[in-house]
């Protein structure tokens, strides 16, 4: 089974050869650079406190040309969601060198420091913002595509192993940022009990009798080495 780790960034750092005479960017055009000052303000200072302002700052641009491409900040926040992973994890569900076991536990080995459907959705009260739709049109297409590999792996109740799968890894998101530490390798634990568990033909992990006790060995305990 393939072992690296993946990760999902909202934007990287502007580099100096983007940028033309007297700091300016070059090369991209304005839609694509107020995206990216939306990735960047939205993940390291959240989306209530990015002001239109600051937006059109960062990106180098006036209020007119970010208006020419979006109708309101309403409609920018849903964008940046929908160009964050449009394809819902191709990069794990895609993969044709995995089994479909593999596959369900890789999808643990992709974590931004918080899901931003997450963050979206605490930030934003209205059920009926364009971005919360979108969050919540994605969460739902993520625990289908955990469902239908779930299926393929032989999963006698996929549509269950999907969603408990889908809560697994939103809370370690969550989990992760409160802490501010590393849960993700015990959430893949409970995740191979979950899907042995599910998996008539799947051999039984040591230790396991139908519940969560095989995880707890595989945790660290307070004093071990």
């Amino acid at each position: 089974m393939h072992t690296g780790r993946y990760s999902l960034s909202y934007a990287r750092a502007m580099t100096e050869l983007e940028k033309g005479p007297r700091g300016v960017r070059r090369g991209r055009g304005a839609r694509e650079r107020i995206l990216s000052a939306s990735r960047q303000l939205f993940r390291d200072q959240g989306i209530n406190s990015t002001g239109i302002d600051q937006l059109c700052a960062v990106a180098e641009v006036s209020k007119h040309t970010l208006y020419q491409h979006f109708r309101g900040k309403d409609e920018l926040i849903a964008e940046h969601l929908r160009r964050f992973d449009p394809d819902i994890l191709p990069e794990v569900f895609d993969r044709t060198d995995l089994t479909p076991r593999e596959r369900l536990l890789a999808a643990f080995d992709i974590h931004p420091p918080l899901c931003p459907f997450i963050a979206a959705a605490v930030e934003i009260h209205d059920p009926g913002h364009p971005a919360r739709v979108y969050a919540r049109d994605y969460k739902k297409a993520l625990a289908a595509r955990l469902t239908e590999t779930a299926r393929e792996a032989g999963a006698t109740n996929p549509e269950q192993l999907g969603e408990q799968l889908a809560l697994l890894l939103d809370g370690a998101s969550a989990r992760s940022r409160v802490l501010d530490t590393e849960t993700f390798a015990t959430a893949t634990a409970v995740a191979a009990v979950l899907i042995d568990n599910a998996i008539p033909t799947a051999a039984e992990p040591p230790g396991a009798d139908g519940d969560l006790s095989a995880w707890t060995s595989a945790t660290p305990r307070k004093g071990s080495s």
